[in-house]
């Protein structure tokens, strides 16, 4: 599903890593930890084709056309844009061909199950962190992109939008899609995700996330 062969990334001239070779399969959940400025952001805005890599290639084998979806981090976005949080939210619904019943019934029920009912008219300004952050997450809910490329998704959330979160990384693995997600959480990765890929610049480690956490030399990477 997901495949790097050679792949080096960052600034012009200037490799974040030796070249990853990786292949993480269809329905896998990944987390990707590493030290700040290690290219965690880096390595998933390449995966999502939103950054071209300094040499090497990464495919995925999905749609051309809604195969992925991306979720950026907060200080990204531009809050002063004009849109309410109920249009933000729905835009995750653009491109799937559903009859306007369903699409308002669709965008009621993932309001509600991420706590967002009540503040469906609120502009991004009006929100606080965890309120836009639950908005941005609840809009991945009505993709239905098999692959979903996650960048820190913990940010901003309290114990109770956390909860909300990984029960969604759950249920979006069971029904078989493809996931990376970039944590500096390891106690939640050792509680939550089964494979790791750690990035460092000595090189990039991919294994079961109990054996890479617990390695004395990683316990700082976050």
């Amino acid at each position: 599903m997901i495949r790097c062969q050679a792949l080096r990334w960052g600034a012009p001239g200037q490799p974040l890593t030796p070249p990853l070779d990786m292949e993480r399969p269809e329905g896998s959940l990944t987390a990707i930890i590493g030290a700040n400025g290690s290219g965690k952001s880096s390595l998933i805005k390449v995966l999502a084709g939103l950054q071209k890599p300094l040499s090497g290639t990464a495919s995925l084998n999905v749609p051309r056309r809604g195969g992925v979806s991306f979720l950026p981090q907060q200080q990204h976005l531009d809050r002063h844009f004009p849109i309410s949080l109920q249009e933000l939210v729905a835009a995750g619904s653009w491109g799937l061909r559903q009859n306007p019943a369903t699409r308002n019934q669709r965008l009621k029920a993932v309001l509600d199950d991420w706590n967002l009912s009540g503040l469906e008219h609120r502009p991004l300004m009006a929100l606080s962190g965890g309120e836009l952050q639950r908005s941005l997450l609840a809009r991945l809910s009505l993709a239905e992109a098999p692959v979903l490329l996650l960048d820190e998704p913990h940010a901003a959330l309290d114990e109770m939008g956390q909860a909300l979160l990984w029960k969604h990384i759950h249920q979006w693995h069971r029904e078989g899609r493809t996931l990376m997600v970039v944590c500096h959480d390891l106690a939640a990765v050792h509680r939550h995700v089964p494979h790791t890929l750690l990035i460092s610049p000595t090189g990039c480690a991919l294994g079961r996330s109990v054996d890479l956490i617990e390695r004395p030399q990683y316990t700082k990477v976050a």
